[in-house]
């Protein structure tokens, strides 16, 4: 087998343009393509994740699960993005303007949730 690398993660939403949004214009991922439905409603968007690979974001009618941020379910935990030590501070700042809540903190890592309640990491370890 010769696996080459990261491709991409998908997740479901009920509300893609809002969660396409917090990805976007929180995060500063580029949006790379909307893929429509036959009917012409959107089932996709996807956005670039900086150093390869994309996101997609895949359109659901279920509700979101509301599980508390530490728990012992298996599947999927939360997406990890790698940030810069130097930045931390000014990451920390922005999402709080954007009224983003801090989930909690350790000494190389962020943790919130985007709009549907999905765990995401910023991360800057090993980096001190």
């Amino acid at each position: 087998m010769n696996v080459q690398g990261f491709h991409h993660v998908a997740i479901q939403a009920r509300d893609v343009e809002r969660v396409t949004a917090f990805y976007r214009d929180l995060l500063g991922f580029p949006e790379l393509a909307r893929h429509p439905r036959p009917d012409g409603t959107l089932r996709s968007i996807w956005v670039g994740v900086p150093g390869g690979g994309f996101l997609a974001i895949e359109a659901s009618s279920g509700e979101p699960e509301g599980r508390p941020f530490r728990h012992e379910h298996p599947g999927l935990l939360l997406l990890a993005f790698r940030i810069a030590r130097a930045e931390r501070e000014d990451v920390v700042s922005e999402l709080t303007q954007a009224g983003v809540t801090l989930e909690h903190q350790t000494k190389w890592t962020v943790y919130v949730r985007d709009p549907e309640g999905n765990r995401v990491a910023l991360s800057h370890h090993p980096e001190d």
